[in-house]
């Protein structure tokens, strides 16, 4: 009898390991991330790609190359308006380009990056094979909402955009980005609240919804449209970084999902892939160091399926 328990637990823990670990690369690559394109991740604001031994995408590039894809980070201004960082990112998969021999990538932007990413798919579609968006506000936030009561010109918004200037600037320092375009928070907020975003979306409307909550395009120009995001500012009380999120979220009226930054409807566009994931905006990119909701699909996992989504549609 001990003999067949033990037998019994030898093969359930196999098949946990196998369906588990093992796809993210223990055993070798799978090919299950292997996208034709390379895959680009562009950060949102007050992002990075590597600072201080931390990465921006905790896990989540390693995880993808393992299994076959071709990952690249990026970092651009981290304070700015959507088109300014655009066209640090423009720069950037440029190189990306040339270096990869691939004629095309693949973008995946969280927060701020999906505008980013956005823009630079519909000025440079030559460049872009898709596009998913993680996250972002995609018709602005009740949080850049709020913080744009503060009457403009005032010494107040002088002394607020002083500040997180100087926070983006350090960032900058910190993480040896080669960025050239000047921090400008003042921007970043036009880009970021609802009257900004409905403009920016006037000029670049690829993929968004033409309703309040529902899908855009899911191609355009040759190019894929995908997006995901969560709608639980707290998922682990472990997590020092849930203060943020459960802070920011009081911006949303009652009863209004959000992850905290971003709004459900707001995160829409082309196909919605899942849109109510038990996370917040910073479980998204696997932060803080891979701390999230015990009950929900790693974000890292999200990432994988998404990159073989990707694979599997010739991209």
């Amino acid at each position: 009898m001990n003999n067949k328990k033990t037998l019994l637990a030898f093969c359930i823990g196999s098949s946990l390991l196998l369906s588990g670990t093992a796809q993210a690369g223990l055993f070798g690559s799978t090919g299950y991330t292997k996208t034709k394109y390379p895959i680009v991740l562009a950060h949102g604001m007050l992002g990075w790609d590597s600072m201080l031994g931390i990465d921006y995408w905790y896990g989540i590039p390693s995880a993808l190359s393992e299994d076959g894809a071709s990952v690249y980070t990026t970092e651009v201004v981290q304070m700015g308006t959507s088109e300014a960082r655009g066209e640090d990112l423009i720069k950037e998969v440029e190189e990306i380009v040339a270096i990869s021999g691939k004629p095309k990538v693949n973008l995946v932007g969280h927060s701020h990056g999906g505008p980013t990413v956005r823009y630079v798919a519909a000025v440079r579609p030559d460049l872009v094979a898709s596009v998913t968006s993680v996250g972002a506000p995609h018709k602005g936030s009740a949080v850049a909402d709020l913080i744009r009561q503060i009457p403009e010109g005032s010494a107040g918004e002088t002394i607020v955009a002083g500040l997180v200037n100087a926070i983006g600037s350090v960032i900058h320092f910190i993480s040896g980005s080669t960025s050239q375009t000047p921090q400008n928070s003042l921007g970043a907020l036009v880009s970021l609240n609802s009257q900004g975003a409905a403009v920016f979306n006037t000029k670049f409307p690829q993929g968004i919804p033409t309703t309040a909550c529902g899908e855009g395009a899911y191609k355009v120009n040759g190019i894929n449209y995908y997006s995901w995001s969560g709608t639980s500012p707290v998922t682990n009380v472990l997590d020092p970084m849930d203060l943020i999120t459960t802070i920011a979220s009081q911006a949303f009226a009652k009863g209004v999902a959000n992850d905290g930054f971003v709004e459900r409807c707001s995160s829409h566009m082309g196909m919605v892939i899942r849109d109510n994931y038990k996370m917040n905006h910073l479980d998204e990119i696997n932060q803080f160091l891979g701390m999230g909701h015990l009950f929900e699909t790693s974000p890292v996992t999200v990432y994988r399926q998404q990159a073989n989504r990707l694979k599997l549609a010739g991209l």
